[in-house]
């Protein structure tokens, strides 16, 4: 939670007026290095947003995001979460240099039907997602980790938020 891209993106927003939840992911809390199963991973997001809704941030709307496996899950659970918006952060399209063929993550971010803002590193090896009528791409400095330019990560959350949160 203390990537430089998150805390650009969270304090980008704060600044906007707009409350922010920091969430860890569940397999990093319990100390482990590799992330749970995906359906395990969605329910228990799920759950975080729903019990988020249910107080700290009841009757709000909803913007869900985060930064590499993490916006896969918010793109995988927007619908289900209610969001109005999706932010992600380095969303990792395809896995880089795997010897055998890989599926492109693509579906899942074709699968949002609310504003999505991907905000991706240039020289990212995992790929840059093309924008679409939801969708904005901006790409900037920096490759999958972000850290080269959070003012431009926090610039692009700038520009966006209010197209969504008016």
């Amino acid at each position: 939670m203390s990537a430089p891209d998150l805390v650009a993106a969270a304090g980008a927003a704060l600044a906007d007026g707009v409350s922010v939840a920091l969430v860890e992911q569940p397999y990093r809390v319990a100390g482990r290095r590799g992330p749970a199963p995906a359906h395990q991973l969605d329910s228990a997001w799920a759950a975080v947003v729903d019990h988020l809704l249910a107080d700290e941030l009841r009757g709000l709307r909803l913007v869900v995001g985060g930064r590499s496996l993490g916006a896969r899950v918010a793109c995988r659970t927007a619908a289900a979460t209610g969001a109005v918006g999706v932010l992600c952060l380095a969303f990792p399209l395809v896995p880089p240099r795997r010897s055998r063929p890989v599926q492109s993550r693509l579906p899942e971010l074709d699968a949002v039907t609310v504003p999505t803002l991907v905000v991706q590193g240039a020289r990212d090896p995992f790929g840059i997602p093309p924008a679409t009528k939801h969708r904005t791409v901006v790409q900037v400095p920096g490759d999958h980790s972000l850290r080269t330019d959070p003012e431009a990560v926090a610039a692009a959350v700038r520009d966006w938020l209010p197209r969504v949160l008016p």
